[in-house]
C-alpha cells in the first residue's frame, strides 16, 4: 500500500536565476523564431508562435519536442524565465535530448470595431477540461512545425509546460492523449473551479494511473479566490498523483502566484522531467 502523502513545509524564498538559466561560455546558443497562426480549431482566433532549435539540431534524427503555454513570456530571453538559455545549457549538459521548443500565445480575436482592444480566448482555450486544445496541438501546430523540422512521434519524448490556467492546461493536454504527450510541467497551475478543473484530483483517483510523469510546482501564498485556493488545489493533485502511484514531483515553496520559483527551479524540473 502507498505510504501516505505528506504535506510539505513551504521552501522559502527568495528565488532567483541560476547559472544554468545564464548564457555560459562556450555553450552553443540555439534560434527562436517568431510566427503567426490562424487556427480552425478555435475558429476565427489569431495568435503568434515561437520555435526554438538547438545549435544541436541536424535533422538527422527526429527531435524531442516541448510546448509551452504563455509562450512569449516563456520564450523571452530576458524574461522572467529564459527557457531557451536553460534548454541551451541543459542540451550541452545532457541533461534532456536535442529539443525543439514550441511556445503558443493564447489565441485571440481580432477587435469588433476600431479603437477596441482584441478579445482574449485564453481562458476557453487552457481552462477548458476537453480534448480541443490537445487537438489544436497535433490537428495545427506540430504539422506546421513538423513541415520544417523533424519532430519525434514518441509520446514519451513530447512534453508540455505553462503557468497558472497554463499549468492545467498542460496536464488537461496529457490526460486527454498521453499516447501524444507523457511529461507536465505545472507552474501554480490552476486546477481550481475556472471551468470545472477543481475535479482532476478526484478523476485521477477513480481512474486507472496514466503513463504521465509530472513536476508541480506550488506556492503556499497563492491565490485564494472564490474559484478555489490555489495551494490546496495543487497539493489536492499532489496527493491525488501520489495514491495512485503516478511518477511525479512536487515542490511546494512559500511563493504567490507568479513565475519566481517556476523559474528559478526550471533546470532542476526539466532534468527531472527529461531524466
Amino acid at each position: 500500500m502507498t505510504e501516505r502523502f505528506v504535506i510539505p513545509t513551504p521552501t522559502p524564498g527568495p528565488y532567483s536565476l541560476g547559472a544554468d538559466s545564464q548564457p555560459q561560455a562556450g555553450v552553443p546558443q540555439g534560434t527562436v523564431t517568431q510566427h503567426a497562426w490562424r487556427s480552425e480549431i478555435f475558429p476565427g482566433t489569431l495568435r503568434d508562435f515561437f520555435v526554438y532549435v538547438p545549435a544541436q539540431y541536424s535533422g538527422d534524427e527526429p527531435a524531442a519536442v516541448m510546448i509551452f503555454q504563455d509562450g512569449q513570456r516563456y520564450a523571452d530571453l530576458e524574461g522572467p524565465v529564459r527557457t531557451p538559455i536553460v534548454f541551451d545549457n541543459l542540451i550541452q549538459q545532457g541533461k534532456m535530448p536535442v529539443t525543439i521548443g514550441i511556445f503558443i500565445n493564447p489565441g485571440h480575436f481580432p477587435p469588433t470595431a476600431p479603437g477596441r482592444e482584441p478579445v482574449r480566448n485564453r481562458s476557453y482555450e487552457y481552462d477548458s477540461l476537453s480534448d480541443q486544445y490537445a487537438r489544436f496541438l497535433l490537428e495545427e501546430i506540430l504539422p506546421a512545425v513538423g513541415a520544417d523540422y523533424r519532430l519525434t512521434d514518441d509520446s514519451a519524448q513530447r512534453a508540455i509546460c505553462g503557468m497558472s490556467s497554463g499549468g492545467i492546461c498542460a496536464w488537461t493536454v496529457a490526460w486527454q492523449r498521453p499516447d501524444a504527450f507523457r511529461k507536465v510541467l505545472s507552474h501554480v497551475g490552476s486546477f481550481t473551479d475556472i471551468r470545472g478543473g477543481h475535479v482532476y484530483p478526484f478523476l485521477i483517483r477513480q481512474s486507472a494511473p496514466k503513463p504521465i510523469r509530472v513536476f508541480l510546482q506550488a506556492g503556499a501564498n497563492d491565490l485564494d479566490r472564490p474559484a478555489g485556493d490555489w495551494p490546496l488545489a495543487n497539493l489536492q493533485m499532489a496527493a491525488a498523483l501520489h495514491s495512485t502511484g503516478y511518477d511525479y514531483k512536487l515542490v511546494f515553496g512559500d511563493g504567490a502566484h507568479d513565475f519566481e520559483q517556476g523559474a528559478a527551479i526550471l533546470p532542476e524540473s526539466l532534468a527531472w522531467l527529461w531524466r
